[in-house]
């Protein structure tokens, strides 16, 4: 009992430790953003759509770089919606630039949550969603004969709490080459939506 207690007690200072970490580096992200943002602003940059995207292209691939960064990061620790990501991306680099920022970034922390998952198990899972709705999801993802049905739907639905099924999935039996593959096949439709809705209302 003891060295289960002990072992708990790493894994939960490692789940935290972690959570820091990438609550940190968002934080930190989120500052630069604004701060550059801000000053584009008073620069007069933001007058008119080509004006800002012509001074987002003088950034090279850090922007692009940044945007991907971004997404992955809100993916791996759910604070900020992935529609921002994705109404940002079309406005910076259009509705096809902003699309392949996002596809890319979404699902690289789509398979890195799931990784994390894999990897820590039940512990991190429950830290990261603590409380009945994680009972009751965990138990039903391990045994439902759906979950792989309901998994491909909520990464092509909209408004589908997709950050928390890549952390559930990693606690079931699904093979990682499954998961890759649902990701890939069933994240675009979503993000290239909401790219080009956000694109025509810019």
């Amino acid at each position: 009992m003891d060295i289960a207690c002990r072992e708990q007690q790493t894994l939960d200072r490692q789940t935290e430790k972690y959570k820091k970490l990438v609550t940190i580096g968002l934080m930190a992200m989120c500052a630069a953003f604004m701060i550059i943002l801000l000053k584009a602003y008073l620069d007069g940059e933001f007058d008119s759509v080509d004006t800002f995207q012509k001074y987002v292209a003088g950034f090279g691939l850090i922007a692009p770089l940044f945007l991907v960064a971004f997404q992955a990061a809100q993916v791996i620790l759910p604070v900020l919606p992935g529609l921002l990501g994705c109404v940002v991306g079309s406005v910076m680099f259009g509705w096809m630039g902003g699309f392949w920022c996002n596809y890319i970034g979404i699902s690289a922390g789509s398979i890195i949550a799931f990784l994390l998952a894999r990897k820590f198990g039940k512990g991190l899972v429950n830290r990261m969603f603590p409380g009945e709705k994680y009972e009751k999801w965990a138990t039903w993802a391990a045994e439902s004969r759906f979950y792989t049905v309901l998994l491909f739907l909520g990464m092509v639905l909209p408004l589908f709490p997709d950050d928390y099924f890549c952390y559930f999935t990693g606690i079931t039996k699904m093979s990682t080459r499954k998961f890759v593959t649902i990701i890939l096949l069933g994240k675009p439709w979503c993000i290239l939506a909401y790219c080009i809705a956000a694109a025509a209302v810019v």
